[in-house]
This record gives structure tokens, sequence and C-alpha cells, in this order.
């Protein structure tokens, strides 16, 4: 069931962000749902969740998106999700700030591994860098805290509803 549950929230992250392009401020990227749900997903699962999730939404992502070499996206988010799963085994990341910090940690990780492949290849170049990164590092750092916050609300909201449930006076 968590594994399905994981499948459909990368089916989700990847339809979304594919239909909605790339939130843009100011023409900067403000999120990636889709390394959202992939250092999620390894941060709950573990490293081997992290691989799979990661390489399976990049190359899911990098076949949908127009004008990219295929697996450039899915190799970083591999790597990425691989990594923050193995940290996330290693120490306790469940306060909020932690949760922030690994969020932009492994952005500004998948950042240096996308733009470098790029540009070490010479097939682009990233004008104003820094900046898109720290953006999005943000940016992803509080979409996972809400995330993280969310899925471990809802299971007790719904528990919390089944027990008041039966304790109803019905009319």
């Amino acid at each position: 069931m968590r594994g399905l549950a994981g499948i459909a929230a990368l089916a989700i992250a990847v339809v979304v962000q594919s239909a909605i392009g790339r939130l843009a401020w100011q023409g900067t990227v403000v999120v990636g749902l889709v390394l959202v749900v992939v250092v999620y997903l390894a941060l709950t699962g573990g490293p081997v969740a992290g691989l799979v999730a990661g390489t399976v939404g990049g190359l899911v992502q990098d076949a949908l998106s127009p004008g990219g070499i295929l697996g450039m996206g899915g190799l970083a988010k591999t790597v990425v999700g691989f990594l923050a799963g193995r940290f996330g085994t290693q120490f306790i990341v469940t306060a909020t700030v932690p949760r922030l910090l690994t969020f932009a940690a492994a952005t500004a990780a998948h950042a240096v591994l996308f733009m470098g492949a790029y540009s070490l290849l010479g097939l682009r170049s990233f004008p104003n860098a820094l900046t898109t990164v720290a953006v999005q590092a943000a940016g992803n750092g509080v979409l996972g805290v809400v995330v993280f916050t969310i899925a471990e609300w809802l299971p007790r909201a719904v528990e919390r509803r089944r027990a008041a449930g039966g304790t109803r006076i019905r009319r």
C-alpha cells in the first residue's frame, strides 16, 4: 500500500509539473514538484526508495519536457534520491528545520549535478544560476516541510474522526 501511494504521488507530481510547466517568479523556477516527492520518498523510505523514485520520476519528467537530453534529470534525481535516503537513515530528520535544510540541500545538489552536466558537455549555459538555485531551494524547502506536515497530520485527523464518530449521539 505504501509503495502504491509513493507511485501515485510521483505520478501526480510529474503530471502537475508538466501541465503547469515550471512555476516561475520573475523568470526563476520556484519549486520542483518531482524533486520534492523524490526527496520525501527517500526520507520516508530509505536510499533504495529514493533511488527508484529519482530514476522513474526523473526519466519520465525528462521524456515529457521539451528540449533536453533524456536522462540528465533522471541521473541527477537518482543520485539526489539515493543520497537523501542515505542521509535520512543516518541522521534524525524529524523536526522542521532539519527537514527544510535537507530539502534545500537536496535541491542544491540536484542543481549542481544537472547544471554541471549540461555545462560540462557545453549544451546549455545557466545565467544567474546562484539566484535560481537559491529561490528553488527555498521553495522546495518550504513545500517539503508542508508535505511532511500534511502527511503526518492527515492520518491522525482521519483516526480522530473515526474515533469520534462512534461517540456521537444520533437523532
